[in-house]
């Protein structure tokens, strides 16, 4: 781990203040876990969540205010923005995120592979198969693993590397059900085509943007879709086993809430197709003190 550079560290901390102001008001799961982190390692986390959330804001902002063009042309300045944020020293997101950098030695082309998923996104790719499915999982959600790897630190970087990315793409899995109704209705639809298929679905909405395919269908391809995720989760979580204390304790609980919903959705998988599922925030809480305890710290 470097050291920072002494001569910047009063706007270095009023970056990553703002950092953790993004962090904490715009990602509640992520934050329950990023708070059981020490302060440094906490800051760094923030800075790559600030920037990862700017990436994202390009990719979801609604036609109204950002054209498709506009929206492409925005991601390709993050993209090269993001291999040299020393460069900006007047923006605190990249101002944070470069001393992270130093500090934590970052791999700063895991943006680029997020970068990558929000273009797909904004082309409004779809999915033929698995494979070209879990592409896109590790380009929006493994890369964000294998930056948090690099500030939790691990035992076995190179085997640890692998496991980050399969609970990422168990997370992001988990989302693409939680949100399978929202996004329908928005135009996206990220289950594979050949699974679609295979289950006689074509996920259909009518003019009150209720799904239109026969419920047992739709439930069948939800439990097997959770199935799936249950197997990344099992794989990936493996990775506790590798980490200090308090970084395993923030990746237990940043992971364990989204098992939880993702059990919550194996067992009543109706949910999904009425709403958006999701946990309360005492469960969130409840979940974040057992991995601060589970962790011994």
């Amino acid at each position: 781990m470097n050291t920072p550079d002494p001569t910047a560290s009063m706007s270095v901390s009023a970056a990553y203040r703002e950092c953790e102001r993004i962090t904490r008001e715009q990602a509640r799961n992520f934050a329950y876990g990023i708070t059981l982190l020490p302060p440094a390692k906490r800051k760094a986390l923030s800075a790559v969540y600030a920037f990862a959330r700017r990436v994202d804001d390009i990719g979801d902002a609604a036609p109204e205010h950002l054209c498709a063009d506009q929206k492409l042309a925005g991601l390709d300045a993050a993209d090269q923005q993001s291999q040299e944020p020393e460069k900006y020293p007047d923006d605190p997101v990249l101002t944070a995120l470069a001393d992270a950098a130093r500090r934590y030695e970052l791999p700063l082309g895991a943006f680029s592979e997020l970068i990558e998923g929000c273009r797909a996104d904004v082309l409004g790719n779809s999915y033929e198969n698995y494979e070209q499915l879990e592409h896109y999982c590790r380009c929006v959600a493994g890369s964000i693993g294998r930056l948090s790897l690099a500030v939790f630190g691990s035992r076995n970087p190179a085997g640890d590397t692998e496991l980050a990315d399969r609970l990422g793409i168990a997370l992001q899995l988990t989302n693409i059900l939680r949100d399978v109704l929202e996004d329908r209705n928005t135009g996206r639809i990220y289950l594979p085509s050949e699974e679609l298929r295979q289950f006689g679905v074509a996920l259909g909405v009518d003019g009150s943007g209720w799904f239109t395919d026969p419920q047992e269908r739709l439930l069948a391809l939800v439990e097997y879709q959770a199935a799936r995720a249950e197997e990344h989760y099992v794989e990936g979580l493996r990775l506790l086993d590798n980490l200090d204390g308090r970084s395993r304790a923030c990746c237990a609980a940043m992971a364990g809430i989204y098992h939880r919903l993702l059990r919550r959705i194996s067992l009543r998988p109706t949910t999904v197709l009425r709403e958006r599922a999701s946990l309360p925030g005492r469960e969130k809480m409840t979940v974040a003190v057992r991995s601060l305890v589970g962790a011994g710290v």
